[in-house]
């Protein structure tokens, strides 16, 4: 992988650290990091790769139009991950199937959901 990390603002820490940390169960992430109510690391196999950031005043707006794409290593794992970040409160933007109108690669299997700030969160398995 080429970026080391991401991070992005949120209008509500507690309320976006409960909706990743159920939608992204499935992929093995867990709170790795944290200063309370102010940033929160979270990630797999012990690297906080996905950092939330707490809106930090009057002139700050929760990130907003961002797609980001996490790897699953099944199909089940795609399909665990739409049902739980539909269940924490995420928005359907595209059930579970093959994306061939999209992707040129054979197999590219993939969930959509709209975060808590309507961010396009993708898993796929190819």
């Amino acid at each position: 992988m080429v970026f080391h990390h991401v991070g992005f603002i949120v209008s509500s820490l507690s309320e976006a650290k409960k909706f990743y940390l159920a939608a992204l169960a499935p992929l093995g992430y867990k709170e790795l990091h944290s200063i309370e109510g102010i940033v929160a690391g979270l990630g797999a196999n012990g690297a906080s790769d996905l950092w939330l950031v707490n809106v930090k005043g009057p002139d700050d707006s929760p990130t907003k139009g961002l797609h980001l794409a996490f790897k699953a290593e099944s199909r089940e794992v795609v399909d665990q991950f739409y049902e739980a970040a539909l269940k924490a409160g995420g928005k359907d933007n595209g059930a579970p199937g093959e994306r061939t109108s999209i992707s040129s690669t054979p197999g590219y299997y993939a969930a959509y959901i709209h975060d808590l700030e309507g961010n396009n969160i993708e898993v796929v398995h190819v």
